[in-house]
């Protein structure tokens, strides 16, 4: 509560009976290591937002899981598309360590923000983060390489090699295991 709570503070500010307002919209829950959070075919009603831990959204493509991205600490998390619009998900969650997720429905949300208007800022700037975060990758595909790519991800998320199975981090540069040892492989000879 309190990582969001900071987050809060640097877009506006909550004095002590709007912060007790956020913290009885909110239910947290615990996800074990490889627990699923949110599975495709549903319909989304939930918004989430990681305190401690990781998680990864896949894809189940012809029956092989696909990594589209990963969240950890400080990420809101929500199937936009099937919250939006009340439409089954295409998209699954999963947590991939122990992780916390403090957990905002949407009748709880509505309710929030009708008592306090000023979390819209807090709603729009996710939505953009999200946004940007998603064309970045479609970017890093159309643009670079495999190999340029595992660099961009060692920069920007390091912290993922160590906290993530390789397949999974495979699978979101869009290569193979085996691949994705001969990028390392090149790069740690450089």
């Amino acid at each position: 509560m309190e990582r969001l709570l900071e987050n809060i503070k640097i877009y506006t500010s909550i004095n002590k009976d709007e912060t007790q307002l956020l913290k009885e919209a909110i239910e947290t829950k615990t996800f074990l290591k490889n627990e699923l959070i949110f599975t495709e075919g549903k319909v989304a009603n939930e918004i989430y937002y990681v305190t401690k831990g990781c998680v990864r959204l896949f894809y189940n493509v012809k029956g092989n899981e696909k990594t589209a991205f990963f969240y950890s600490e400080g990420q809101f998390i929500c199937a936009g598309e099937s919250y939006t619009f009340n439409v089954p998900a295409s998209e699954n969650y999963q947590a991939i360590e122990t992780t916390e997720l403090l957990i905002f429905t949407k009748s709880a949300t509505e309710k929030l923000l009708e008592a306090l208007p000023k979390l819209e800022v807090i709603a729009r700037i996710a939505t953009e983060n999200e946004l940007i975060t998603t064309q970045k990758v479609i970017a890093s595909f159309i643009t670079k390489s495999a190999e340029e790519r595992y660099i961009d991800l060692l920069n920007t998320q390091g912290y993922l090699f160590l906290r993530a199975p390789q397949q999974y981090i495979a699978s979101f540069l869009g290569v193979s295991p085996e691949t994705l040892s001969r990028i390392k492989a090149r790069i740690f000879k450089k």
